[in-house]
């Protein structure tokens, strides 16, 4: 099926976008279409801007964390010795 029986397609004008790895990418726009600041880069996933000499910084990724990692963070070392007590107390009384 080609344009003669979809008829005609919208005006359309490519945008230039740059990622930090010097990837160039040209995605196409409808003219009347919001131009969107970043677009993912097709070759490396990062994200891709229009200013050349300042593309978008690479997102920092946060490791994966365990359950344990997080209850870490929310208390301190004597606080899970109290907690473990106060649970072996009640083992122990029943």
């Amino acid at each position: 099926m080609g344009e003669a029986e979809r008829g005609d397609a919208a005006p359309r004008h490519r945008v230039t976008f740059y990622c930090a790895n010097g990837h160039e990418t040209r995605p196409s726009f409808a003219t009347e279409a919001a131009v969107p600041e970043t677009w993912d880069c097709p070759r490396c996933g990062l994200p891709a801007g229009q200013d050349k000499a300042n593309p978008p910084a690479a997102p920092k990724i946060e490791p994966y964390k365990t359950h344990l990692a997080y209850v870490k963070e929310r208390r301190s070392d004597a606080d899970g010795e109290a907690i473990l007590n106060e649970a072996l107390a009640k083992l122990r009384d029943q």
